[in-house]
């Protein structure tokens, strides 16, 4: 699956997996030792995230329901705890500085396909 951002054409990831049970949810990126370029996790649903126990600093993407970016953190540092965004649905987990390079703003329209 890809992501792109509607408004600027970019495109975040090209291999976007989806954590959508409870395991894999819980899981997320941990064990791994980098985030590829192109590489994304979409977790769903979720409000906030940690990077306690991980080896690598990502960008986050907070998104509603229709997958609008309500807000981001840019290279979330390891063992860093975001604050709880009651109205996300989704988190775009993602490599660091593509927030940055894609021009991500918060009110853009994320696409999956």
């Amino acid at each position: 699956m890809i992501a792109v951002n509607t408004r600027t054409g970019k495109v975040l990831a090209t291999d976007v997996k989806v954590a959508g049970t409870l395991f894999t949810r819980m899981k997320g990126l941990l064990g791994r030792k980098e985030l590829l370029h192109g590489e994304a996790l979409w977790i769903r649903p979720c409000f906030s995230v940690h990077t306690f126990f991980m080896k690598f600093p990502i960008d986050v993407l907070f998104l509603n329901k229709q997958n609008q970016v309500i807000a981001s953190a840019s290279g979330l540092g390891p063992n860093r705890l975001t604050r709880i965004y009651t109205q996300s649905f989704s988190v775009l987990e993602l490599p660091n500085g593509t927030i940055n390079a894609s021009d991500t703003k918060a009110g853009d329209i994320i696409q999956f396909a």
